[in-house]
């Protein structure tokens, strides 16, 4: 399975960068994927504040989302005290720490996302991969 950020969402929403569009399609559909509840409030958020989509279309996009999605995984208190021991381990945003501890309790091998540095491996268990390098 792999967990894919905020970023990779919007940018399957996106008319603007096509390129990084199909790419994100390609994931979606051809992996089976891991969302948490944090990447669905941060591409709601995103698609309100930077877009202007309203709010009604924003719920449509994302029970789009859910039902694409293998797993949808609700962070906890546990995910919170994990973030941040990762926060301190790898000095990563309480955010990105977030979005990895997810990634680690859902067991995913992957975790793709334009934000983090691309092939670091996390705990020796999650590969971080940016998709849009090439």
């Amino acid at each position: 399975m792999v967990f894919i950020d905020s970023n990779i969402m919007i940018y399957a929403y996106s008319f603007s960068e096509e390129r990084k569009q199909k790419i994100a399609r390609y994931i979606i559909e051809e992996e089976r994927v891991v969302l948490s509840t944090q990447v669905l409030q941060e591409v709601s958020n995103t698609l309100h504040k930077k877009f202007g989509i309203d709010y009604t279309t924003i719920k449509n996009t994302i029970e789009e989302c859910v039902a694409d999605v293998e797993k949808l995984h609700i962070n906890t208190h546990k995910t919170i005290y994990s973030a941040c021991d990762i926060a301190k381990r790898y000095r990563f945003s309480f955010y990105d720490s977030l979005i990895i501890a997810a990634a680690l309790e859902s067991d995913c091998d992957y975790l793709f996302s334009e934000d983090m540095q691309h092939n670091q491996i996390i705990d020796g268990a999650l590969k971080i991969i940016n998709p849009f390098l090439n």
